[in-house]
């Protein structure tokens, strides 16, 4: 003998959803897969980011504080397309282990931020230069100090052996430079 099904066991065998109901499926949906689309394109971007910057540094020189956690590739100049992707050595100065050999990069998340720790930058800490051929050249920091983006004096030959790094300050209207001189 079958018993009449009751009202309750109607509505669950026979589910039908609602217009509401489905405009919230779809609407949650669709959040997901932009979700997901978004940490997708940063994901890549960042990855992309990442596989240039270690190619950078495979076939240029490179600049090393690891007390702060910088290591950027150079590269010659200091024009905006340099700087949009590595660190730039000023032409005309030093050279490896000669001279004032001057560096310049952004502290701006904007573009590779590579120098946004420099301004914790202390006296007596280790600068590491690699060439081409990865050959080491250490400086130890003596100085680091702020200038007007006027003031060149910074780029002359003062007749030793330094490194000296330069990128802007917080609002960007002064430079921030760190000096370290050879060991």
């Amino acid at each position: 003998m079958l018993l009449p099904a009751s009202s309750a066991e109607k509505k669950m065998s026979s589910k039908t959803y609602t217009k509401k109901q489905w405009a919230l499926f779809i609407t949650g949906l669709i959040a997901i897969i932009i979700g997901v689309s978004i940490l997708g394109f940063f994901g890549i971007r960042k990855i992309n980011r990442e596989y240039h910057k270690q190619k950078l540094m495979r076939e240029n020189p490179v600049l090393e504080i690891s007390e702060l956690h910088i290591k950027a590739p150079v590269l010659e100049g200091t024009d905006q397309s340099v700087l949009s992707k590595s660190a730039g050595h000023f032409i005309g100065t030093g050279d490896f282990g000669k001279g004032n050999y001057c560096i310049a990069g952004h502290s701006s998340t904007l573009y590779k931020e590579y120098f946004n720790n420099l301004s914790d930058a202390e006296a007596g800490m280790t600068i590491s230069l690699y060439d081409k051929e990865k050959n080491h050249y250490d400086y130890t920091v003596s100085e680091c100090f702020i200038v007007e983006p006027n003031e060149t004096w910074i780029l002359d030959d003062f007749g030793d052996t330094r490194i000296t790094i330069i990128t802007c300050t917080d609002d960007g209207t002064q430079r921030f430079v760190v000096v370290g001189k050879k060991k």
